[in-house]
């Protein structure tokens, strides 16, 4: 009799193992979705920005590290090579130790063509500077980082002639914006979307600045971002 109830037992432990949960066979949590792609009008995105006093206390250049091992950490080169590279109108060749010889540049801000990577600066558009007024300060070190070598978009770092770059230093657009007027509207939107991508806030100047663009000459103007926090 105990064998017979113990083949009972057994067969009835069979017949319920299909229905129990297997750990091993539970599905891996699904991975965090990735941000969404934000599209709007120029004027919305003005909007959008949160207006604050700037505080520049604390900053210092070395708190953004810079250039570091660039989005391909494979291909010996650094953030900055790497942006000459993708913005290239002619590609250089890519020597020993990432040396870039030869190729041909348009500069962003003054429509400049140049013909060696040298002669050319990569820009942050919005300069850690003024990012680190804008809230940048309260960041982590490791996010800091991640802003200098931003190339999760193709607008937050831009290949300049040195001089444009030296005349906008660490200015917003209440100061300064790119001589040539071909690339305004285009300057306007890029520096809200990358103060929209980073969280970043505005000054009473900068916003009335923008407004000016956007409800003058960039009122068709659209502005895409992607969150980065």
């Amino acid at each position: 009799m105990i064998k017979n109830l113990a083949r009972a037992i057994g067969a009835l432990s069979l017949a319920l193992a299909p229905l129990l949960p297997n750990p091993a066979a539970q599905a891996a949590p699904a991975a965090p979705a990735a941000p969404v792609a934000e599209v709007t009008t120029l004027a919305d995105a003005v909007g959008l920005l949160k207006v604050t006093e700037e505080n520049r206390t604390g900053y210092t250049p070395s708190s953004f590290r810079h250039w570091n091992a660039g989005e391909d950490t494979t291909d010996g080169c650094d953030t900055r090579a790497e942006v000459l590279l993708a913005e290239a109108v002619v590609a250089p060749t890519v020597g020993a130790g990432c040396k870039l010889t030869g190729g041909r540049w348009t500069s962003y801000f003054d429509g400049q063509e140049v013909t060696a990577a040298g002669s050319l600066d990569v820009a942050h558009l919005v300069a850690p500077a003024e990012a680190w007024d804008s809230g940048a300060s309260a960041w982590t070190a490791e996010q800091r980082e991640a802003y200098a070598n931003d190339q999760g978009s193709d607008v937050s770092l831009a290949a300049v002639t040195p001089r444009t770059n030296r005349q906008k230093a660490d200015k917003d657009p209440a100061d300064w914006t790119p001589p040539s007027p071909e690339v305004q509207c285009r300057y306007a939107g890029e520096w809200v979307a990358t103060k929209l991508r980073w969280q970043l806030t505005a000054d009473d100047r900068e916003l009335e600045a923008l407004k000016v663009y956007a409800e003058g000459p960039c009122e068709d103007a659209i502005v895409r971002y992607t969150p980065a926090l």
